[in-house]
């Protein structure tokens, strides 16, 4: 029986390339193409494939948004990211929502075969490539797990308008506290975050889900 697969990227070059390479000794069958997150989605609710080889950059829906609902309505279908993405943030972002498979655009046909077969098999995939980097990531994560519940509530609100690009007095007027109050709590944070500037802080907020990468 043939593999059923669906393409979501919006560039049709692109899933004609793709469609073209899997289809070559008949072993899979691409069923549907989508060029956006949003027809993604309404061609799921029409016919789940086996594999969803799903972009991340797509006009409307991106593709951790398509993953994201996918895994709340808890569709019956394996989910491989196809990507131009190597930064660790992307990966760990769809490792965290629960991703089958993470692999790049640029890897060899045979691999993305390879990836396919793993995640219909129950297997996780994730391209060799990115693996150092992604347990390099999950290791420091662990270290700034401490960092973050070291913050107080307040604190925490605190970094939130600040990785956000909220100046001082903004942040006092929000929370309705004094600036003097606003400039403590953020020299409290960059010590506890061991950073020592804004954007820093900001850079740690989004690596550690505090605030949202997209």
């Amino acid at each position: 029986m043939k593999i059923r697969v669906m393409i979501a990227d919006d560039h049709s070059l692109v899933r004609e390339g793709i469609k073209q390479l899997l289809e070559f000794d008949g072993s899979i069958e691409v069923i549907s193409e989508a060029s956006d997150g949003k027809e993604c989605l309404e061609k799921l609710r029409e016919e789940i494939p086996d594999v969803l080889l799903l972009d991340i950059n797509m006009p409307g829906k991106n593709g951790l948004d398509v993953l994201s609902e996918i895994k709340e309505k808890r569709y019956n279908v394996r989910v491989l990211i196809l990507t131009v993405h190597n930064e660790v943030e992307y990966l760990l972002k769809a490792v965290d929502m629960g991703v089958d498979g993470y692999i790049l655009k640029d890897s060899k046909s045979a691999e993305l075969k390879k990836a396919i077969q793993a995640v219909l098999s129950g297997e996780n995939y994730i391209q060799a490539s990115l693996i150092p980097a992604l347990n390099n990531r999950l290791a420091n994560r662990d270290i700034d797990k401490d960092k973050i519940e070291s913050l107080t509530g307040r604190e925490l609100e605190v970094l939130i308008k600040v990785a956000n690009g909220m100046l001082n007095k903004e942040i006092a007027t929000n929370l309705n506290i004094s600036e003097r109050t606003v400039k403590n709590h953020v020299s409290n944070i960059f010590k506890k975050i061991d950073v020592s500037d804004r954007t820093q802080a900001a850079v740690f907020a989004i690596k550690n889900n505090i605030i949202k990468l997209f």
